[in-house]
C-alpha cells in the first residue's frame, strides 16, 4: 500500500509529508495532530501541492488515532519542547507519557508498521518505543544521523566548495550535544576528506555540525524543520523502496559496539523490513571514549524512566 502515517503535524511532521509528496514516494500519507484543525489544514495544503509532484499521492488527515489504520510506516514527531524552569527529567517524563499513548494507538491500529521516532530526547524515546511495543528491533528506528549527517555534509561543502551530494555523512552516538561526527572516515567523491582539509578545519566541521541545530534556533527562534523533514523522507523512501541504504540511525544495541539494552546512533542498512543490518565500525581509542560518553548520556535518560517506574506493566 505504501501508506505512511505521521503523528504530529507541526513544522517537522508537515515538512516530512510535503517532501514525501513532492518525491512521489508514497501512495498515501495520513496526518494526525492533537491540535484541532492543524492536521486537516496542512493535509489539504499539501494535497494541493501534490498536483505538481511526479506521482499521485493521497494526503489526508485523521480525526482520531483510530482513523490512522494499516500504515506501513508511522513517523512520530509528537512531543513538547523544553520550557523555562523545566528540568531534563520533567521534559523526559512528559514526552515519554505522550509517546506511550501514541505507541499504544499504533500497536492497535497499525500492528505491522515500522516506526520512525523523531521526538526528543530521541534516543531515549526510541528505547521507550522498544519497551512499549516489544517488537523486533528492526522495526523501531530513531531518526538521528540522517539529519546530523546532512548538516555535516553542508559544512564540508561550505568549506571545500565541492558538491554536498558527493560527500559522505557519518555521525554516531546520541542525537544531541554528545553526537560524534566522523569526518575522518568521509570521502568527497573518491578522495579522503583529510587529504582536502587541515586537521584544524576538520575540528571546525565537527564543532559546527554538533551545534548545527542551535545555529538555526539563533536565527529563527525555533528549531529547523526542512532539514529534519527531508531526512525523514530519505529514511521512509529507503524502506519503501527496499533500497538497502546506509544511514546512521538510533537503534537498540544488543552486543554491538560492546553495549546491551541501550539505543544509540550507529550506521545501519535500511530496507523493506526496516533495519536489515547494523554495521560495526572499527573505532579508534579516542572515538570509543567519546562513544561511551554518548551512550552513558542516553543511559542516564533511560534510568530516569526506570526510576519513575515508567515501564511498569509493559
Amino acid at each position: 500500500m505504501r501508506k505512511v502515517g505521521i503523528v504530529g503535524a507541526g513544522a517537522v511532521g508537515a515538512s516530512a509529508a510535503y517532501a514525501l509528496t513532492l518525491m512521489g514516494t508514497c501512495k498515501e500519507i495520513v496526518l494526525f495532530d492533537v491540535a484541532p484543525g492543524v492536521a486537516q489544514g496542512k493535509a489539504i495544503d499539501i494535497a494541493q501541492a501534490a498536483y505538481y509532484a511526479p506521482q499521485d499521492t493521497i494526503v489526508t488527515h485523521a480525526d482520531t488515532p483510530s482513523d490512522m489504520k494499516n500504515c506501513d510506516i508511522v513517523v512520530i514527531t509528537a512531543g513538547v519542547p523544553r520550557k523555562p524552569g523545566m528540568t531534563r527529567a520533567d521534559l523526559l517524563m512528559i514526552n515519554a507519557k505522550i509517546m506511550k499513548s501514541v505507541v499504544r494507538d499504533i500497536i492497535e491500529n497499525s500492528p505491522k508498521a515500522i516506526i520512525i521516532c523523531v521526538s526528543n530526547p530521541l534516543d531515549v524515546m526510541t528505547y521507550a518505543i522498544h519497551k512499549i511495543t516489544g517488537w523486533n528491533k528492526n522495526r523501531i528506528i530513531g531518526m538521528a544521523g540522517a539529519l546530523d549527517g546532512s548538516r555535516m555534509a553542508y559544512q564540508i561543502s561550505k568549506l571545500t566548495g565541492m558538491s554536498a551530494k558527493q560527500t559522505g555523512s557519518l555521525v554516531i552516538g546520541d542525537h544531541g550535544e554528545n553526537m560524534i561526527p566522523l569526518p575522518q572516515k568521509i570521502q568527497v567523491g573518491d578522495i579522503p576528506l583529510n587529504e582536502l582539509i587541515s586537521k584544524k578545519d576538520m575540528e571546525g566541521i565537527i564543532e559546527r555540525t554538533r551545534f548545527g541545530g542551535a545555529e538555526i534556533v539563533k536565527y529563527l527562534g525555533t528549531s529547523g524543520y526542512y532539514g529534519p523533514g527531508r531526512a525523514i523522507a530519505h529514511m521512509v523512501e529507503a524502506i519503501l523502496n527496499d533500497s538497502k541504504t546506509v544511514v546512521s540511525c538510533s537503534v537498540l544495541l544488543e552486543g554491538e559496539y560492546g553495549y546491551f539494552n541501550v539505543t544509540a546512533g550507529v550506521p545501519v542498512v535500511l530496507a523493506k523490513n526496516g533495519i536489515e543490518k547494523i554495521i560495526e565500525l572499527e573505532l579508534d581509542e579516542d572515538t570509543e571514549a567519546k562513544f561511551k560518553i554518548s551512550v552513558d548520556s542516553i543511559q542516564s535518560g533511560i534510568d530516569i524512566l526506570n526510576e519513575n517506574n515508567f515501564f511498569k506493566g509493559e
